[in-house]
């Protein structure tokens, strides 16, 4: 077991039985022309995430843990997009709407994509979703269960949307979740913040809270002792 520093109290997990998940790394939420700057963000807040998960990818490819990519898109004849989701706020292009990188948040399309900082590898289970929840319509259930997988550690976009759907769904199946909060962004400062509060609250009622550096101070530190 490994345990590393968190809060609201440390976390411990065994590698083996842990996947990294990385929510929504997508171009169409993270560089300009895409979904999410046509809701009128500004993108560049995002990308604060992206170095610190190039580290724990990599820490966690040496040590060949399950590493999961998920894509929030649909299906390029729109069939899997209920009209609350499609219709919902005043947006300059709505999801399927032709932009810079393609149709917005159709699957295919260039701005679909993971951003090139974190691309996943050949054998990463890259997951495409239609909802906020990764567990909603997919088969992210069954991958965990079959791998025995039985904590996750979380990282990606946006900390309040994707990111929380995911974590409440994750701890309601009965993972134990780590959130990365270097290795998680939003277009609001004060909503990333509340989300993290709000995971740790009450006792760590939906799952704990660290940093990348703590987290690849205790697996750097685990495999030299191995060693």
């Amino acid at each position: 077991m490994i345990t590393t520093h968190a809060e609201p109290y440390p976390y411990a997990f065994d590698l083996a039985r842990t996947a990294l998940l990385c929510i929504d790394f997508q171009r169409d939420f993270v560089e300009p022309g895409g979904f999410g700057e046509s809701l009128g963000n500004d993108v560049s807040r995002l990308r604060t995430a992206i170095e610190p998960t190039q580290r724990v990818l990599a820490a966690l490819r040496e040590r060949d843990a399950l590493i999961i990519h998920t894509r929030e898109g649909h299906r390029p004849d729109l069939t899997d997009l209920f009209p609350a989701k499609g219709n919902r706020g005043n947006p300059s292009l709505r999801i399927g709407d032709e932009g810079p990188m393609g149709r917005l948040l159709v699957r295919g399309s260039a701005g679909h994509d993971i951003i090139p900082e974190l691309a996943p590898l050949e054998g990463e289970v890259v997951l495409d979703k239609p909802g906020k929840d990764s567990f909603y319509a997919t088969d992210l259930e069954t991958i965990l269960r079959a791998r025995g997988i039985t904590h996750l550690i979380v990282t990606g976009v946006t900390t309040e949307v994707c990111v929380q759907t995911t974590v409440r769904a994750a701890n309601d199946r009965g993972f134990d979740c780590l959130i990365l909060s270097d290795c998680t962004g939003s277009y609001f400062p004060e909503f990333h913040e509340s989300a993290l509060a709000m995971f740790s609250a009450q006792g760590g009622i939906v799952g704990w809270v660290t940093t990348s550096q703590e987290l690849l101070t205790v697996v750097s530190s685990s495999s030299a002792t191995k060693e």
